[in-house]
C-alpha cells in the first residue's frame, strides 16, 4: 500500500460522505460530517483524506472548539475519523491522526479533544480529560467517562492551568453526539 494524505477541498465532499457512510455502516456520521464541513462556527477546521494510490480510503476532521474563560487558546475537536472497511486495522487511522496533529501543531493549536474509543486514542497520545477537569459540552455516559480525552500539542503546555468546559461548534453542541 502506498498511502498519501492531503487536505481536502469542497470538491472532495462527496468522497468524504461515502467514506464516512461505509466506515460506519450508516449515514449518521456521514450526515454529521457534511454538516460540520459547512458549519461556520467549526472554522477554521482541518479535513484530511488518505489515499491508497488513487483510491480514497480514510478521512479525519478536526473542528474549532474553545474553553470557557480561555477563548484565546487554540483548541480543536477530533471527529469523526473514518477508514473504509477493507482498509481498517492497517494503521491508516493512526497515520491520519499523526498527520492531523502535526499540521495543527504547525498552526499553533494547543489542545485537541476527542470523544472516542478508550483503547484506541491513548495509543496516539490522548489521555482522559475528566481527571484533568476538562468537562465535555454534555455529560459523558456513566462508565465511559475516560472516552472524553485530550492531548496537549506542546510538550511544556501547562494543561492543569486551563481546566474548563469545552465549547464546540454549534453543530456538535447537541447531546446526541456525546454518547460513545
Amino acid at each position: 500500500m502506498k498511502l498519501t494524505i492531503r487536505e481536502t477541498t469542497k470538491a472532495d465532499n462527496e468522497t468524504i460522505y461515502l467514506i464516512e457512510k461505509h466506515a460506519f455502516g450508516e449515514v449518521d456520521e456521514a450526515d454529521l460530517t457534511e454538516k460540520l464541513l459547512a458549519e461556520p462556527t467549526a472554522q477554521p477546521l482541518l479535513s484530511l483524506l488518505a489515499f491508497d494510490e488513487d483510491k480514497p480510503v480514510g478521512h479525519i476532521l478536526f473542528t474549532k472548539a474553545a474553553l470557557t474563560n480561555h477563548e484565546q487558546l487554540l483548541v480543536m475537536i477530533l471527529g469523526p475519523l473514518a477508514v473504509m472497511p477493507d482498509y481498517q486495522k492497517q494503521g491508516i487511522g493512526g497515520q491520519l491522526i499523526k498527520e492531523g496533529l502535526r499540521l495543527l501543531q504547525q498552526k499553533h493549536v494547543e489542545l485537541v479533544f476527542v470523544l472516542g474509543h478508550i483503547e484506541y486514542y491513548p495509543k496516539h497520545g490522548f489521555k482522559p480529560a475528566l481527571p484533568l477537569d476538562f468537562q465535555a459540552p454534555y455529560p459523558v455516559e456513566k462508565g465511559k467517562e475516560d472516552a472524553w480525552m485530550v492531548q496537549a500539542l506542546k510538550a511544556d503546555f501547562p494543561i492543569e492551568d486551563y481546566a474548563r468546559t469545552v465549547r464546540c461548534c454549534d453543530e456538535f453542541m447537541r447531546p446526541e453526539y456525546w454518547r460513545e
